[in-house]
């Protein structure tokens, strides 16, 4: 007897799994994350930065942070923080990226049972910074990775890239069977800090946070942690753009600043919230599954009001999103890896069982809402 899902395989030649017989599916087998040493509570950064606006100061006292990793400027000898210029801001990205990066790998690969030398196709992920040659080839030469492993960077797509990225590993994966492949994320929101006194600029400051996370994947042999768990596989994914809200998010050049300066329209949670039913409905469609029936649900922590959105249009529970508010709560919107960073928690807690399904949702520029279908 067939699953709906398993059925939806069979007949429909549009699913991503339709062309992928059962035993080369991809399946995730660990994950890691990492941060920045240094982290703030929310009047911490007021207060380092001398805000006392109280209009901006309650953006950042209401955000449903507590604290976030940040790797600010040195106070000059006034004790005063200053931007940085650009070319700083790169130096950082550079280097928390590289940090983060490897920390978050490692962990990974530890979950996961494998080492270093397993790594057969490294993706990475970033939009708080620019690199030429890109983050892979940086970390592979500091990791002593093996220089034949293949690679690929996703640069500039922001907080939705993590799943942009775990779709096309999951066909490279399927399309390797046996061989170890690493979604890394690694997000120093810090080298996208540009300070000033307006509201854009606040909103902002108040949310980000630097973090990485990486996810490991294998298909066609057996996949399971160094405690006998098993990961889910990778079933279907799912996205929709929302063209009419392309500039609602966006990262460009601040002629004011001389830097680049991220974007965040406030109607923006509305607008994702608006379309969360429309993606999610045509995830499911073709495998049998209801909304109801998916036992675990991993969203981006993009902020409370997004969050918001999103429970209410999909009718989720507060317990459904309880990793989603924690992460937020704990680290801020650490980008592109914060769905990674809710998955930890959700295996921390050792509450999936085979057989329950589980749904990834990350949100970003475009406007685009990205979305996977997984099974344990």
């Amino acid at each position: 007897m067939t699953t709906g899902v398993e059925r939806a395989e069979l007949l429909d030649p549009r699913s991503a799994t339709a062309q992928v017989p059962g035993p080369y599916r991809p399946r995730i087998l660990g994950v890691g994350t990492a941060a920045t040493p240094t982290s703030y509570s929310q009047q911490e950064v007021l207060d380092a930065f001398g805000i006392t606006d109280p209009k901006i100061s309650s953006v950042f006292l209401n955000s449903a942070i507590e604290r976030r990793h940040l790797t600010l400027p040195a106070p000059d000898m006034h004790g005063v923080r200053h931007s940085e210029p650009q070319g700083d801001l790169l130096d950082k990205h550079k280097a928390a990226a590289i940090e983060m990066g490897a920390e978050a790998l490692r962990a990974c690969l530890k979950s996961a049972g494998h080492e270093l030398s397993d790594l057969r196709h490294l993706c990475c992920v970033t939009s708080t910074g620019f690199l030429t040659p890109g983050l892979s080839a940086l970390l592979i030469r500091e990791l002593g990775i093996d220089r034949h492993c293949s690679r690929s960077d996703i640069v500039g797509m922001g907080c939705n890239a993590g799943l942009n990225a775990l779709n096309v590993v999951a066909g490279w994966s399927a399309a390797h069977p046996g061989e170890l492949a690493v979604v890394l994320c690694a997000e120093a929101c810090s080298a996208a800090y540009a300070f000033d006194e307006t509201m854009r600029t606040a909103v902002v400051n108040s949310l980000f946070g630097d973090g990485a996370a990486a996810v490991a994947l294998m298909s066609g042999a057996p996949a399971t942690a160094p405690d006998g768990a098993r990961g889910p596989d990778v079933l279907k994914f799912a996205s929709c753009l929302i063209p009419e809200a392309l500039e609602a998010m966006r990262y460009d050049w601040d002629r004011d600043q001389d830097r680049f300066s991220f974007f965040l329209d406030p109607l923006i949670p509305y607008v994702v919230g608006a379309h969360a039913e429309l993606v999610v409905d045509r995830l499911l469609a073709d495998t049998g599954l209801r909304r109801s029936d998916i036992r675990h649900w991993l969203v981006h922590s993009g902020g409370k009001k997004v969050i918001d959105a999103v429970v209410v249009n999909l009718g989720l529970t507060r317990h459904d999103v309880r990793h989603t508010v924690g992460v937020l709560r704990d680290y801020g919107n650490v980008s592109s890896g914060s769905f990674l960073f809710s998955y930890e928690r959700l295996l921390d807690e050792d509450v999936t069982h085979p057989g329950d399904h589980g749904v990834l949702m990350t949100m970003g520029p475009g406007s685009t809402i990205e979305t996977a279908l997984v099974r344990w």
